[in-house]
Order: structure tokens, then sequence, then C-alpha cells
């Protein structure tokens, strides 16, 4: 079985594989890896992999020592199973890569366009060849949120919950309504023009945790919460047949 740890800008994600089934994920603080222990305990592990977007801290990294299996950090030297065509992987997030690692598993000789609505929202491309052409990064909903508050003097700081109007009718509804409804053309604008070139372009939503996934975009794409953490099992896998 797989250990897959994925350390984000607010959360770390645990996930435990046996072969491509996921069997289950555990969340946890990126600054502690507290359950990590216990996951190892309750599973039969075989390998691990970790990939992170923070630099770890002391305690996360005696928790990834103390690993009892080999454990994998994935890094811009780590051989990928498609093509990376992006001019400095040394830069480029581990959740990007991994996100197109782990559609393109699902849907190989196609042309796929992820959509990860996270802290940050990123738009990347793998084509029909397996080679990743690279992607876009635009703010996320709660990055956007908190912008109109602290760069304004009068703007309050509002959630993505609450009344829900087509204009706004207030500010509360104007804000959220306006960032809501920009990041949904947003997403839409990307999907259109890549479409004009691509005609059969698939399209994958992941993320989830910024973003609803009841958006009326899910009739035209596969909504995948995990689908970071199945392509970096995916490149565990890889790597352990090389």
């Amino acid at each position: 079985m797989n250990l897959i740890i994925d350390i984000g800008n607010t959360v770390a994600k645990l996930a435990v594989f046996d072969d491509d089934n996921l069997l289950e994920v555990f969340y946890d603080s990126n600054q502690t890896l507290e359950c990590l222990p216990a996951v190892c305990g309750k599973y039969p592990l075989s390998r691990a992999v970790v990939a992170t977007v923070i630099e770890l801290n002391e305690t996360v990294e005696n928790r990834l020592k103390s690993l009892p299996v080999p454990l994998l950090q994935l890094d811009s030297t780590t051989p990928l199973p498609i093509k990376n065509l992006y001019e400095t992987p040394q830069t480029l997030g581990y959740d990007r890569i991994a996100a197109v690692v782990g559609a393109y598993q699902n849907f190989p000789g196609r042309d796929i366009l992820v959509i990860d609505a996270g802290t940050c929202i990123t738009y990347e491309f793998i084509d029909s060849l397996g080679r990743y052409h690279g992607g876009n990064i635009s703010p996320g909903v709660q990055m956007r949120f908190k912008a109109l508050h602290q760069f304004t003097s009068k703007l309050p700081l509002i959630s993505a919950e609450g009344r829900m109007t087509q204009l706004g009718k207030n500010t509360e509804t104007a804000i959220r309504m306006g960032v809501l409804q920009g990041v949904e053309y947003e997403m839409l604008g990307y999907i259109e023009t890549m479409r004009h070139k691509y005609p059969e372009l698939l399209v994958f939503l992941t993320g989830g945790d910024e973003f609803s996934f009841d958006t009326n975009l899910k009739s035209i794409i596969f909504a995948d919460r995990f689908l970071v953490l199945k392509g970096l099992n995916r490149i565990l896998n890889y790597n352990e047949r090389i």
C-alpha cells in the first residue's frame, strides 16, 4: 500500500492507496502531521511519497524521517510519467504537475485542461501526446474576498456562504456574487478559449475546498477533489517501476 503526503498552504492531506484504489483520506495540520503515526499503524504500508509547497519545520521533518517505509520526496528531478515542457521545472508547484498526471492517467491520449480551485486557482494543460505545456495562476476565492477588504477602506470581509442574487442588492451580495461569478466566468473563458484550439478538450475541476462543486460548470467537467492525491500516487508507482 502507498502513503501519499500532500502538504499544502493551509492543510496537509494524507491518503492511503492500494495500487490505484483510494482507501482513505486524512486531513491534518501542515505544521505537525500529528496523525502520521496512527495512519502508519493502521495500514500495512510499503512506500510513501511527500510533496510540499511550504518550508517544512523540524517537527514535520522528524515525523517524515521516522516513517517505517521508503520515502520519495517529490522535486523537480523526480521522473514523471508525462513530458514536462515547463521552462523552469524547479519553480513548478508539485500540486500543479500532480493534478495533470492524475487527469492524464484517467484519460490518456486526450487533450486535458485541469482547473485546481484551491488557495490559488490554476489552469494547466496537457495534450494528447502526454506533453504538459504549462498553465496560469490566478487568485483563489478567499484571496479575492480578503483583497477586497484589505485594499479598500470600507468594503467588509465576507464569506462565500450567504444570500445569492444575480446582481448584488447590497454590499455583501455585491461582493459575494462579484467574486463567485467572476471566478465562474473566468473558468468558462479558459474553457471556451482552449476548446477553440482543442475541440475534444476534457476539463477537470479539483481543489474543492475553496470553490463549490455544485457550480453549474459541473455539466461540462469532471469534478474530482482528490486529483492531486491520485497524481502523486501515480508518480510514486511510476518511480517504483522504472
